[in-house]
């Protein structure tokens, strides 16, 4: 489920509440959890001592935390297998993943570069077309051959600018730190070019194929320790030459959470900079390719975001800067001082630019009203000339093509709709598929919904319902609902399969749109960020409320899931609300949130949390902070948290605290879990194989708690 999917009525509930405190203790025999001693550490955070019970569970690499996490996992993995039904899941998984699913192409030159994930192997395969998109395809890299178990991934890829060359980056187990590899296209060799430390790395290649910029983090021991998972900068690699050699040409200077990526124009005659502190706002540069002119602003100081297509002189700009839900402006490579910008595509009314692809020197602009996609053609004056046609309410994504070619790609999925990827003539005519999904779902078997809810403050937020056709709200569905409010991150509707498991149970399944997603734009993502983190969980916490009052289910048949942010919003909601929810899905989360920034890449995140470092930011943090608000005698719902060995992103020390608080906190019988995850990380990249494990576990434990058959 994580792998693909982006997680009057309080007297009534309190009194139910206090009933299920008293079931929850008597239902079933309380698990056996390992032994957990409690070593308090203590910290004074501006004059406040906060004790911490189980610091020494941060260490994840010591031989006795190892051991600690290996019988917790052995618990848990004792209840699922004993399980008479998780067999069955796995095969009828195995059955609903077993399809062909195509990404939207990536035109360079002559050639069209796409991804393939086919029926039951691990990990999507690379794929080329010659000459036409719909030429036969030649596998150009199989990441399946990186090794047996699936377990090494592709991260990323950026063709040359005639398709001749592929710069690619892989990782093993999860760990998303990249090595750079290039492959020639033609041949299928690999050139003797490769580059360490590429995590999250983008590549402008040059006009002539034989250079490029790329990212690259400093090697251990050149910085201070802790540091290598910071300190960005953009380097230029000429093809065959040593690349510890390679000059520096970007980010000298700049603050070490800066995050800089670099991309080519869209003429190919330009490297775009990005550089940026805060998840709100970025800084764009601007250098000719080729020569020795200097590095210029493009968009400097600007409070907002801006990204920006380049060609034939052109600047093309869609920013928020001066409206939450974005804009587009032009100006050319001479003009580009921000007075000199002009408007050309206005803020959509009620709806936010998501994104502008150019093609044929026309302007494809992808606009999401309430988390839904619409595609329209401008021209480069603006004016709109079509409004391209869409199977369903969906979701559109991959924009691609030539700027002065004649073909945009596109792919389009919904809730019950696989991914199918468009081909539409610019000149005219209707979009063709080039690639369907071999996933076999009739949507007319389904129910999908989208509703709006008032929030605590009375904010009104969007959520999608799904459920089977002609489901009667009684009260009792088993219902899964789902959030992540944070990061400026919308959940739009994207077919996932093994959801049919759920739905063909009769149960409900829901998506709610909090505050801190960029659903709405700019205003809503800032309503849930830093010290108003508190709106996300209420509005969640009032998606639970609604779907009892609406008469969908009832506290001991809901349950919640969440993943990474979404792991610290499901897990702040059960500390906050535990009278709610009959059962919790936790993976990969944030659960210490005095302490998060200190490991991994977290510093990148003060600009969306705070540090505890901060007097007012402690005040918040301190407040909602999961691990810090587990109370000693309360009666919690069930909780599976997961994690990874390997995650790079969000430190396992996470989740291993909040289950051995939440275990020697509950006064419910009701099982606290938690499944780590060998060779996997966050979970980009997991192999298939592991996925499916992994969901059979999720939908074994659901099973369980809410009494589905």
């Amino acid at each position: 489920m994580i792998s693909s999917r982006r997680i009057g009525l309080c007297s009534g509930l309190l009194a139910i509440g206090g009933t299920l405190m008293m079931a929850r203790g008597d239902e079933a025999k309380r698990p056996a959890y390992p032994e957990t001693p409690s070593r308090p550490a203590s910290d004074l955070y501006h004059g406040v001592e906060i004790v911490d019970p189980y610091r020494w569970l941060e260490d994840v690499n010591d031989p006795e935390v190892r051991a600690w996490a290996a019988a917790q996992t052995q618990l848990t993995r004792a209840a699922f297998d004993a399980d008479s039904q998780r067999p069955a899941l796995v095969e009828r998984l195995r059955t609903l993943y077993d399809y062909q699913t195509t990404g939207a192409p990536v035109v360079r030159g002559k050639r069209y570069f796409f991804t393939r994930r086919e029926g039951l192997k691990n990990q999507p395969i690379v794929y080329v077309r010659e000459g036409s998109a719909q030429a036969e395809a030649r596998v150009v890299l199989d990441p399946n051959r990186f090794s047996q178990d699936g377990t090494v991934a592709l991260d990323w890829m950026f063709p040359s600018p005639d398709g001749s060359k592929l710069a690619y980056g892989s990782s093993p187990n999860g760990s998303e730190m990249s090595t750079l590899k290039v492959l020639n296209v033609v041949t299928g060799e690999h050139l003797p070019d490769t580059i360490l430390r590429t995590r999250a790395c983008t590549v402008a290649w040059e006009p002539s194929g034989q250079a490029f910029w790329y990212v690259r983090y400093p090697e251990k021991g050149t910085v201070p320790a802790g540091d290598e998972m910071y300190n960005r900068k953009i380097f230029r690699h000429v093809l065959g030459t040593n690349p510890e050699t390679d000059p520096m040409m970007f980010g000298q200077g700049r603050s070490k959470i800066d995050w800089l990526g670099v991309s080519e124009s869209e003429d190919g005659r330009y490297a775009v900079i990005s550089s940026s502190t805060d998840w709100i706002k970025n800084d764009l540069y601007l250098k000719r390719l080729g020569d020795d002119t200097p590095i210029v602003p493009l968009a400097v100081g600007l409070e907002g975001q801006v990204d920006a297509a380049i060609f034939d002189g052109k600047v093309i700009l869609r920013t928020n800067a001066k409206t939450p839900r974005f804009q587009v402006l032009a100006t050319d490579v001479e003009h580009l001082a921000f007075a000199d910008w002009k408007e050309i595509i206005p803020e959509p009314d009620g709806g936010v630019i998501e994104a502008i692809w150019i093609v044929g020197r026309k302007i494809a602009v992808l606009t999401s009203k309430r988390a839904v996609s619409s595609l329209a053609l401008h021209d480069l004056e603006g004016r709109k000339l079509r409004e391209i046609p869409l199977p369903s309410l969906g979701t559109v994504s991959g924009l691609n093509g030539e700027w002065d070619g004649q073909e945009l790609f596109y792919s389009f999925q919904s809730f019950l709709y696989p991914a199918t990827v468009f081909r539409l003539d610019i000149q005219g005519g209707e979009p063709v598929v080039i690639d369907r999904s071999t996933a076999k779902v009739d949507p007319a078997d389904y129910e999908v919904k989208q509703v709006t809810y008032p929030s605590k403050d009375g904010t009104k937020v969007p959520m999608f319902v799904l459920s089977k056709k002609g489901l009667e709200p009684q009260s009792k569905a088993p219902t899964l609902l789902y959030g992540y409010g944070g990061f400026d991150i919308s959940l739009t509707p994207a077919y996932d399969a093994d959801l049919r498991i759920w739905l063909d149970k009769g149960g409900v399944y829901a998506i709610a749109n909090l505050r801190g997603g960029g659903e709405l734009g700019r205003e809503w993502h800032a309503a849930g960020r830093l010290g108003k983190k508190q709106n996300v969980f209420d509005d969640f916490i009032a998606a639970g409320e609604y779907l009892i009052k609406s008469g969908f289910t009832n506290p001991e048949k809901l349950a919640i899931e969440g993943g990474s942010n979404g792991g610290l919003l499901v897990s702040a909601c059960l500390t906050q609300r535990p009278d709610l929810f009959r059962a919790v899905i936790c993976a990969v989360p944030l659960c210490d949130m005095l302490r998060y920034h200190r490991f991994s890449i977290a510093r990148n995140w003060i600009p969306e949390y705070g540090s505890a470092d901060d007097r007012e930011a402690f005040a918040w943090l301190r407040a909602y902070s999961p691990y810090h608000n587990v109370k000693n005698g309360e009666s919690f719902p069930a909780v599976l948290l997961l994690t990874g060995e390997s995650d790079t992103r969000v430190e396992p020390m996470h989740a291993y605290k909040m289950a051995a608080r939440l275990q020697a906190g509950t006064a419910s019988s009701s099982p606290i879990y938690l499944r780590v995850e060998s060779k996997a990380g966050h979970g980009a990249g997991k192999p298939l194989a592991k996925r499916i494990e992994e969901e059979a576990d999720k939908w074994t434990f659901l099973f369980q708690q809410l009494s589905v058959p």
